[in-house]
This record gives structure tokens, sequence and C-alpha cells, in this order.
């Protein structure tokens, strides 16, 4: 296989640079921020390449435009060019892609821990005297888990627009330390209406923490590791669930001045801010201003994702791109597999305690019980990765999204009509299975959106469709049938049912073009060779190169 064999299949062992390899960086004497580091010494004709970064270098970076991110030089691009050229050796990218890994992935593992911890502290409240203590009545509890993605839909748009303007790692870290500000801030809550008002906006700062998540992967790893990578940090979504299962049970042990929820979510909120000023420190922006990156290192980085039709990211909004993703009929089925998959979980994550209380466990016991839950959840990740990246070369990511979709259609019909504590309960932990599907829907949207403006704006849809489902979901969970809730439990199997659909729905967008520009190129039109890299920030739908992975 050319530039670099098999180096998808990289390992997360320990980024040790061979001693064969030798760091061509270090011969130009520079160990500055690479944007700034000179070209080769060598001799070459640069590349005749087209490069629209929209932007006047011979502007000093001064006030807001300091702020901005910042877009590769044409220099940094002719590089790449250059790169791409030329077969890569596969122990650098090997070692490159370890270094990757160390560096991004558990950042945003530990982030998406604390990011679903945060989530289930209203849960996890519940449980201890919370709706007492604010006076909670009839819908109010509903309102409460339902207002947090009001704000996360308000704030969905614009904020996902801005990931386009400001440096990606920066602007999430900005973002979770204000929720973990705003975290804290609900513990002060003295009745439900400054709890709406807390919720409200700490859901506008969480509306960007999934499309920054999926941006950031996408920019540093190729389409083939993107499931892989994804799933590793979203794993961490099942131990988020065990760890705050731990959490729980541990806080509610303390016998403080404060009652137990509240220190729930000062913990937690504290917790989150100081992770992000972590997050803002180390976790690198983009490939071309990585300080822990040498020049080469970072052209290697994006040379080695050059059959992914996927430039460098600049800073650019283009309204042709917003149009197109407008009348694409795949943003509509980005946002109801969003929405489908999230009605389930709006509604589980909030009353998934109560609804396991009312098998008839104790308050204490709910909270242990939500380990095994995260655990099977984790394993369930890391079999669907697995098998997608053995099953890769087949292209049927969507077929293996539809099949673990049926466990969960029937993890839901456990708990709605059998009658024993363990089949219920097995059902319930089966239901977990559906964040093994987002994970690789997430992969679709991250490889199958070509253009910064529409691979914003798609992301914004499925992420949007799932704020509106986490919105809708509570209220399928009717206090008059507290705590068997069984309306709200059919009405999650049959969202399951729905995302089934639209799944299937997806890969056949995704299989009929890519069948007819195969067919093109097979009829000579060169226009639509799939082994051609454009420089120029094009839709996938403009980029007539472009394949879809299904």
């Amino acid at each position: 296989m050319p530039h670099g064999g098999d180096a998808a299949d990289f390992f997360p062992a320990y980024p040790v640079v061979p001693s064969n390899v030798e760091d061509i960086e270090a011969a130009k004497h520079t160990t500055e921020h690479v944007e700034n580091s000179s070209l080769s010494e060598e001799k070459r004709t640069p590349r005749d390449i087209h490069y629209d970064a929209q932007e006047d270098f011979s502007k000093p970076r001064t006030g807001l435009r300091k702020l901005l991110r910042r877009n590769p030089s044409l220099e940094f691009m002719q590089e790449v060019a250059d790169a791409n050229a030329e077969d890569l050796d596969p122990q650098e990218v090997k070692t490159v892609e370890r270094k990757l890994f160390w560096l991004i992935v558990p950042a945003l593992a530990i982030d998406y821990m604390f990011y679903y911890i945060d989530k289930t502290t209203l849960s996890y409240a519940a449980l201890f005297d919370f709706k007492k203590d604010l006076h909670l009545k009839g819908e109010d509890y509903s309102n409460l888990s339902s207002i947090f993605y009001v704000g996360w839909v308000v704030w969905a748009i614009p904020g996902n627009l801005l990931l386009a303007k400001f440096p990606l790692a920066k602007y999430l870290a900005i973002n979770i330390f204000l929720w973990g500000v705003f975290l804290m801030a609900q513990a002060a809550s003295q009745d439900y209406g400054d709890m709406v008002a807390f919720r409200f906006v700490s859901g506008m700062f969480e509306a960007v923490a999934d499309p920054c998540f999926v941006a950031i992967t996408s920019m540093w790893f190729t389409r083939k590791q993107q499931p892989t990578i994804i799933g590793y940090w979203y794993m961490f979504n099942g131990f988020g669930i065990a760890i705050g299962g731990i959490f729980g049970y541990g806080i509610g042990h303390i016998k403080g001045s404060l009652q137990s929820w509240r220190y729930e979510f000062l913990i937690i909120g504290a917790l989150c801010s100081g992770w992000a000023i972590f997050m803002g420190i180390v976790l690198p922006d983009s490939p071309h201003t990585a300080k822990w990156l040498t020049r080469r290192q970072a052209v290697v980085t994006m040379s080695r994702k050059r059959d992914d039709h996927h430039t460098v990211e600049k800073r650019q909004l283009k309204w042709d791109q917003v149009w197109e993703t407008l009348k694409d009929p795949k943003t509509y089925l980005y946002f109801l597999l969003g929405f489908f998959a999230n009605v389930p979980n709006g509604a589980t994550s909030n009353f998934g305690t109560l609804v396991v209380k009312g098998f008839g466990f104790d308050t204490l016991n709910v909270t242990l019980l939500q380990i095994p839950y995260g655990i099977f959840i984790a394993l369930m990740i890391g079999a669907a990765i697995y098998a997608n990246h053995k099953t890769h070369y087949y292209n049927i990511r969507t077929y293996l999204m539809a099949g673990v979709t049926i466990l969960t259609v029937v993890g839901f019909a456990m708990m709605a009509f059998t009658k024993g504590i363990a089949p219920r309960l097995i059902g319930y932990y089966l239901t977990g299975s559906s964040n093994a599907v987002f994970v690789l829907a997430l992969s679709l949207v991250s490889g199958n959106v070509g253009g910064m403006t529409k691979k914003v704006l798609a992301s914004a849809a499925i992420f949007l469709g799932v704020a509106v489902g986490n919105i809708v979901g509570p209220y399928s969970f009717l206090s008059s049938e507290a705590p068997v809730y069984r309306t709200g439990i059919i009405v999650c199997m049959a969202s399951r049912a729905a995302e089934f659909v639209v799944i299937l729905l997806l890969r056949v967008t995704f299989v009929l073009p890519n069948r007819l520009r195969d067919k093109k190129f097979a009829e000579g039109d060169e226009r639509y060779d799939p082994n051609v890299q454009e420089f120029n920030d094009l839709t996938d739908k403009q980029n007539l190169h472009f394949r879809y992975v299904s």
C-alpha cells in the first residue's frame, strides 16, 4: 500500500522514535511555531497548487485577528503537496501517528468522560431529595431535563459556525471551563426558577462539545482511523456512567452542611473547569500551528491523509457551501439520525436511575448498578470499532450500525413487556448498545462531508437532532406512570426502530453517488479519478474525486 503501508493499524503504544528515522526538522535548527519554520534548503520547484486561504498574510495578527484561527501558509501547503508526490516512510508515519494518539486521544477521552458525568448529574441529584428541596412538582423535573437542550438548540448553529473562525482546541477549552462554572452554579439553586436558568446556560456551552470532538478527530486522523478514534474517546461515555455511579455512591455518604445533591454539582463542576485549563494548554489547535510537532511531523500528519479528500483546515465561511448544505438530503437524514438516536437518550440519561429504582432497588444500590451498565457500553463501543476496523474494506459501516440498533430495540422491548427484575435489568443494559451505533454515526459525518463550512453545518445538523431528541424524550416519561414509565419506554423502542430506517436511507445516499462516479471514471472521465487530491476547500458534491464511506 503506498504512503506508509497499513499505517492505519497503529496501536496506542508509547511513541518511541526509532533510531533509523531522522528528525528532518532538526536540520533546520527550528523549534519555533511550525508555521514560522522555513522551507527546506533543497532546491526544488514549488508545485502549482490552487489554494484559497482567503486571508491577507501581510496584515499583522493584532487585536481580534490574534484570537482567530490561523490559516496555513501557501509555503506549508506546497510542502504537503511535495510530500504527497512521494511514498511516505511507513515507520515515520507510524511514529507520527503514535505521537498524535497520545497527544490527542487521552485528552478528548477524559474530557468526554466529564462531559457525560456532567449531563447525568441531574439524574443522580434526583436520587438524593433534589426534587423535595427545590419543591418540584408535576412535569418540573422533565422540564429541567429538557431546558438544558433548549439552550443547546439556541446556541447550536451560531456556536458551531464559530468553529470555523476560532482555534478548535482553545474554543473547546473555553466552553468546557464555562460549563463547569455553570454546573457549580446549579448547586446554589434555591428553587425551580434558578435551576431552569442555570441549566439553560449550561446547555448553550455544551452545544459545541460533540462537534468540536468530531472536528478535532477528523483534522488529525485518517478516514479509516476516525471510527476507531471516535470509539476510543466515546468509550469514556461508558466509563463516565460507571464513574458517575461511584461518585453518586460516594457523594451520597457525605455528611456535610449542604444537601448531598449540591456536592454532586460542586465537585463535578470544579473537576470540569480544572480539566479545561489543562486542555487549553496541552491540546494543539491544528497541525500547522502545533508546538508539539516538528515541521516535518506536521507535513506528514497532513500528507498521510492524501486519500481522504481532506485538505488542511482553513478559517473561512463560504455561502455557496451553506446553500448546498441546505439542499443536500443527507443533511436532513443526519438531523433525523441524531433525533431518533437521542429521544431514548434524553429519557434514559435523566430517568434511567429512576426506572432502575422502580425495579425494586434502593437508592445507593441504583448508583452501583450504573457501574456494570457503563462498562457494558464501553465494551460494546470497543466491539463495534473493532468490527468496523476489520470490515473497513467491505464498506458496510451502515450495516453494522443497523445490526446493533436491533439490540437496542430488543432491550426496550424487554423493559416494556417483561415482568421479572432480571430480564428488565438486562433489557436496560442492552439499550446501552446505542452508544456504539452513535460512534459509527459520528464517523460517517466526519468522513463523508467535504468543505469546511459544510462540515461544520452538517455536524451542527446531527447535533441539532441530538438536542431536539433530548428535549422531546423526557416528556414521554409521564410522572403519573412512575416508577414504571411504560409509555416512555415504548416511545424509546419506536424511536430506535425509526433510527434503523434512517441508517439504511443514509446508506443509499452514499452508495448511489459512489457508483455513478466510479462509472464515470471507468468510462475515461479523469475528473472522477478517486486518487486525485484537491487542495481547494471543496464540498463532497463539488469535488468529483470524493468517495463516500458507507
